[in-house]
């Protein structure tokens, strides 16, 4: 087929471009821009509208779900594939969603359940992947040396995203609730209960930080609140929580975007190229930490993929889809509480043999059944 891939700044871009090809498709390229990336772009849909015409692709690719782009391929009736990483991802809830011509795959088991029960046929589910070939050719890990004993690479949510720290005029009623319930919500993986117990204090959210749906949206307040203020300041609070108390007993490597952070026992090293650099990282470390942004509610992070795809050991809290393509114990370890990480990384660092036994384990299982070409086979099987 010939594929005319939406080329913006995602994770993953050449990897998918690659495995099309291998995969003996066609690829035809239209860039976008950032500036495109919204839901009412009139200029921008005639120019893809444009480009589908000229080109006679088969379907279109894109990572993430742009409306515009749904609106220009349901006019022309082009076959629209999304594969969505991000989580949350507030244009799932256009009105455009309902497009007979997308087939939007989403990676989080949960999110596909929703729309699913809301009758929405247009999302899947299918999990995210690792170019295992790229990644091996940059050096096996356990065969290069170790630099790092313990890394984190991810944001802290200390730089940017920072809504929840505007919100400066919550009464202490509005703030003692936020923070009662983000303290039960930290002790509690699996399961995120935020959006559904927000309904005591929106009326003192929406006046300290107004946000409203989107006008073509069926997403609600609670949702925006929970899923962009709340549950990433859970997650900065518990990053940083999780770090220290780590770092009271090792050395801790963190590669993130806010390089001005700093804490005893923990090396900053800023940011790190995705591509390049983040790899090495992974394969050079003895123990690679996730620890899942708060809105993805059960699926696997690209990052845990990276980790294992690199031939990394991966030490993950507990997320539900985990154990439908991967075994704990045998391709990775998740960790149940603070004090169960914390015990876990005392006992991996003793274990060099079981440690990369694991991690020679999650790589063999990607590469199996988890890489690029084997997703664009499950995406383009139409």
């Amino acid at each position: 087929m010939k594929i005319l891939n939406i080329e913006w700044k995602a994770f993953g871009n050449q990897d998918i471009v690659d495995a099309l090809l291998a995969e003996g498709h066609e690829v035809a390229h239209f860039p976008f821009s950032k500036e495109e990336n919204s839901r009412k772009n009139p200029e921008a849909e005639r120019r893809l509208s444009d480009t589908l015409r000229a080109e006679s692709p088969d379907a279109v690719f894109s990572f993430n779900f742009f409306p515009i782009v749904s609106k220009a391929c349901h006019k022309k009736g082009v076959p629209y594939v999304s594969w969505v990483y991000d989580s949350p991802h507030v244009r799932l809830y256009s009105h455009t969603i309902l497009n007979p011509v997308n087939r939007v795959y989403v990676f989080d088991k949960e999110v596909y359940r929703e729309f699913h029960e809301a009758g929405v046929p247009t999302v899947r589910y299918l999990p995210l992947a690792a170019n295992t070939e790229r990644l091996d050719a940059m050096g096996q890990a356990g065969k290069l040396p170790y630099h790092y004993d313990i890394s984190f690479v991810g944001a802290l949510y200390t730089e940017v995203h920072r809504l929840f720290d505007r919100m400066a005029e919550l009464p202490d009623y509005a703030r003692g609730y936020l923070d009662s319930l983000m303290s039960v919500q930290r002790k509690i993986q699996g399961y995120n209960f935020i959006q559904e117990s927000l309904g005591p204090v929106m009326p003192y959210l929406y006046k300290a930080l107004p946000l409203d749906p989107n006008p073509d949206g069926a997403e609600t307040r609670e949702f925006l609140y929970a899923q962009y203020v709340v549950n990433r300041k859970i997650t900065g609070l518990e990053r940083t929580a999780l770090l220290r108390e780590i770092a009271k007993r090792h050395a801790v490597d963190l590669f993130t975007f806010d390089d001005r952070f700093t804490m005893e026992n923990l090396r900053n090293h800023g940011q790190v190229d995705p591509y390049e650099e983040m790899p090495r990282v992974f394969k050079e470390s003895k123990i690679n930490l996730n620890i899942t942004l708060r809105s993805i509610k059960s699926g696997i992070p690209l990052r845990g993929f990276d980790i294992m795809g690199s031939g990394g050991f991966l030490l993950s809290n507990f997320q539900p889809d985990f154990l439908e393509l991967f075994t704990p114990g045998e391709d990775f370890v998740f960790y149940e509480s603070e004090g169960d990480l914390l015990d876990k990384i005392d006992y991996y660092l003793s274990h060099d043999r079981e440690r990369e036994a694991i991690a020679r384990s999650g790589h063999d299982k990607v590469a199996a059944g988890h890489t690029y070409r084997h997703r664009v086979r499950e995406m383009f099987d139409f």
